[in-house]
């Protein structure tokens, strides 16, 4: 592994009963960058970000990150290293405040429990950190509303601002924009971009347009496997891609 690459896999394989999900994936995540694993539905590549994760093991293959190997470590351990996934960790808690969210998101990551039983004014040394967070991906003037009455794009904001406050070097991203309208995905698109300023990012995305905006390198899956790799232009002009995954519509 090269200083460039922060994220590697080596054959990185996962077979269930009679079925390969994923095949033998060699993967490199450039420091820095935003990069796309797309593909069509059944293509391996919600079972690649579990294997990443470590909520499943592979049945064969490495995963090197930061020349770590983390192939057999916990999830736990990995997001300690700076791995994080969206949406794993990040646990929004429904009849919390967007405040009292953050704040929970940043007492955990510098290892304390969650002390619910302690009063409020305990966390209150969070609150600048948390409003700073919460201004990043554009929710301070929601920053009083409970969790569970947020618009749905405003939510995954906040899932977003409750991983960041785990500060991960990479952010793993599962299908960003799923599920929302126009003026939704443009803000979350907008968020990712800066977001990705300081840190890598790997998603996966089902919009073609926000790969296409987004995305320093796309690796497409069909089947568990690799089928092409590179720029979006590279990508979408690739023939068997465009049989495999482009022509079917871009949802």
């Amino acid at each position: 592994m090269n200083d460039e690459t922060i994220l590697e896999t080596e054959d990185l394989t996962k077979e269930f009963a009679g079925f390969t999900a994923v095949n033998g994936v060699s993967l490199r995540v450039k420091r820095g960058s935003i990069h796309a694993l797309i593909g069509p539905n059944g293509a391996g590549k919600t079972t690649c970000f579990n294997l990443l994760t470590k909520f499943l093991s592979p049945t064969r293959g490495r995963i090197v990150f930061k020349g770590n190997d983390i192939s057999a470590m916990q999830p736990a351990d990995v997001a300690r290293l700076g791995l994080v996934r969206s949406f794993q960790i990040s646990a929004v808690f429904p009849h919390m405040s967007v405040l009292e969210n953050v704040r929970i998101a940043l007492q955990r990551s510098r290892g304390g429990s969650f002390d619910f039983w302690r009063s409020a004014s305990a966390l209150d040394r969070f609150n600048e950190r948390a409003m700073a967070l919460i201004a990043d991906v554009g929710l301070s003037s929601f920053a009083d509303w409970v969790a569970v009455e947020l618009p749905y794009g405003r939510k995954r904001a906040l899932e977003i601002a409750t991983t960041l406050a785990l500060d991960p070097e990479m952010l793993l991203l599962d299908e960003p924009t799923a599920g929302m309208g126009h003026e939704d995905i443009d803000r979350i698109s907008a968020l990712i971009k800066r977001v990705a300023a300081d840190r890598t990012v790997l998603m996966v995305e089902h919009n073609l347009s926000v790969v296409a905006d987004l995305s320093d390198t796309i690796t497409v899956l069909t089947r568990g496997r690799i089928l092409a790799e590179g720029n979006y232009a590279t990508v979408s002009n690739n023939a068997e891609v465009r049989e495999a995954y482009l022509g079917v519509g871009h949802a």
